[in-house]
């Protein structure tokens, strides 16, 4: 006789069952291949037991043989173990212990008692069915434990999974062994492993979700030019946000560590440092010793450049340890104090390594940032104080010429003029030529001082050196030139007013020689942030470079100058076409009114 259509179906979904469950290990080793999580690796090995459960119970279905039978009640008490040790490493590492392998020894000495020796099938499938009810029950309290944590929807499913497996899992002696609820309790197993495997698979999206906004955090973070101090409480602030994350704290290490390929024999090096901020439940942390479990974590870290867990207190079960790189040396570490004794459920240690770098560059970032303005500032004062030593030298020439040159050109042409009355009349032509010579060194030395050091600014004030400057430019060039200025021009400080001064002056020359301008229209206000200087011309305009943007470093205007000028009284250049024409606006801050 053939198979009963019963034996049939019950075959049938036995291997359907044994396909999926064959998948389901699959999976779970796949991501511990990518990964390298013991958990997947504990998973995948307790689905691969199920699969030879599930051939044991289809080749009693064939043979009628009780040792079929015995092997399926070893394979379950088997499976139940080993999910349960699965579940135990994703919750907490424990360690293994040479009388663990002894409880594999209860499932086959209780299953030949019971089939053997009592020879009563409930007896033989009740304990190890009850076992594997709560194994598959505990670890959907694991994952659940873990979603209250994380509030991760893969841990959810597989917490509602899990459990509800565990308790159809209760059928199996008094409904499926007899013959009932068969094949639909196999497709019912069936369905649990979908969302076993649907939970694993969203577990790991979670994670990689995570792992990507903290990442995008921090090259934002990185993006950002701020003190070292400012981010460095920002990126403590990051970890804050993983699962189960109640602290984090900075660890700078005083000597530079191994390279991240370091061999792990070096796990003992000396890794002395200090906490030198902290966040969270771990803001007490700085300048104090670490705990002596984080101690050997950091050590480990230190000589491998290998995140590193560690258990901790009951304040914060678990310490994760992350490198913080520069370059290829580990200089510091990232410590979290967690719930959990992994803020990244799936991660591999790749990624947290990343993560560490980009820590590691943020921060170097900070200290080149840092260097660059010491740097800038250093210059800044180095430019402003060769601006006022060079307006000092030019005081010093312009008097020397004033005081000196000129005065003896004047007493030459004192004496000249003493001497006609004594002359032919036929050397008075000649003696008219001397004297124009004598004219025309004294009012160039004038124009030479007036160069160098204008004496109006110096006696009458800005406003009106502004005019004298703009009339001499209108008389000696032919070009047409406006002034629009305020009266009302707040008093400015000495070094103001001259970079100012030279900053027209500056200005009008290069449109006098480049611009070919019909009209310039010079306009000096104040404005709310301080003393505006615009210079406005209806010339050729400026030479732009691919972008649109005005090129500046042609070295036509003379920005050079100007810009150093400026910059050393704190004020800002502008420089843009407009129309036709360019617009130079200057701007220098208001002086600060001091309080009695």
């Amino acid at each position: 006789m053939g198979p009963t259509p019963l034996f049939a179906s019950e075959f049938a979904a036995t291997l359907l069952q044994g396909a999926i469950t064959t998948g389901l290990a699959v999976l779970c080793f796949h991501l511990y291949r990518r990964y390298r999580r013991p958990w997947f690796a504990w998973f995948a090995v307790a689905w691969g037991v199920y699969v030879l459960r599930l051939a044991c119970i289809a080749s009693f279905l064939v043979t009628d043989q009780y040792a079929w039978l015995y092997w399926h009640q070893v394979t379950t008490g088997w499976t139940a173990l080993i999910l349960l040790w699965a579940s135990l490493v994703f919750s907490r590492q424990p360690r293994t212990r040479p009388w663990h392998g002894l409880l594999l020894l209860f499932p086959p000495v209780w299953s030949y008692i019971a089939i053997y020796e009592l020879e009563h099938f409930l007896w033989a499938a009740l304990p190890s069915v009850l076992f594997l009810s709560f194994a598959t029950a505990w670890t959907g309290r694991v994952f659940w434990q873990y979603h209250r944590v994380a509030q991760s929807t893969g841990a959810r499913l597989l917490a509602v999974a899990f459990v509800l497996w565990a308790l159809h899992h209760l059928d199996y002696p008094f409904l499926r062994a007899q013959g009932a609820w068969t094949p639909w309790g196999y497709y019912l197993d069936i369905c649990f492993e979908l969302l076993v495997g649907a939970g694993v698979v969203l577990l790991v999206l979670d994670d990689l979700g995570r792992g990507v906004r903290a990442l995008s955090a921090l090259s934002g973070d990185l993006q950002r030019r701020r003190d070292e101090a400012e981010l460095l409480s920002d990126l403590l602030q990051r970890p804050l946000t993983l699962p189960g994350v109640r602290g984090s704290a900075m660890y700078v290490f005083d000597a530079v560590g191994a390279m991240p390929s370091a061999p792990s024999s070096m796990a003992e090096a000396p890794a002395d440092g200090r906490f030198t901020r902290g966040a969270g439940i771990c803001s007490t942390w700085a300048d104090r010793p670490p705990l002596a479990e984080v101690e050997q974590a950091l050590r480990r870290l230190h000589a491998t450049g290998a995140p590193q867990v560690a258990p901790a207190q009951a304040e914060h079960p678990y310490i994760t340890a992350l490198p913080v790189t520069r370059g290829d040396r580990v200089v510091a570490a990232l410590v979290m104090a967690s719930e959990v004794r992994n803020p990244f459920t799936a991660l591999d240690d790749d990624f947290l390594r990343a993560l560490g770098q980009q820590v590691g560059a943020s921060l170097e970032q900070a200290d080149l940032d840092r260097q660059l303005t010491e740097r800038t500032v250093d210059l800044e004062r180095l430019s402003a104080r060769m601006v006022r030593q060079h307006e000092d030298e030019r005081r010093r020439l312009s008097r020397e010429l004033h005081d000196e040159t000129a005065q003896v050109f004047s007493a030459v042409k004192m004496q000249l003029e003493g001497l006609r009355p004594s002359l032919q009349v036929a050397q008075g032509p000649r003696l008219d030529r001397l004297l124009q010579l004598v004219d025309t060194g004294i009012a160039s030395i004038r124009s030479v001082t007036n160069d160098l050091r204008p004496s109006m600014l110096d006696d009458l004030g800005l406003v009106p050196a502004l005019r004298s400057l703009v009339r001499e430019v209108s008389e000696r060039t032919g070009q047409v030139v406006h002034l629009q200025a305020d009266e009302q021009v707040p008093a400015l400080p000495p070094e103001t007013q001259l970079a100012l001064f030279r900053a027209l002056q500056e200005a009008l020359s290069n449109v006098v020689r480049h611009a070919d301008a019909r009209e310039v229209r010079v306009t000096l206000r104040q404005s709310t942030t301080g003393v505006e200087l615009m210079v406005r011309d209806d010339g050729r305009g400026l030479p732009v470079d691919a972008r649109g943007q005005v090129r500046t470093d042609s070295g036509r205007m003379g920005l050079t100058g100007m810009r150093e000028r400026i910059h050393a009284v704190g004020g800002q250049i502008r420089l843009r076409n407009v129309g036709p024409g360019t617009e130079v606006l200057v701007t220098v801050p208001l002086p600060v009114l001091e309080t009695v």
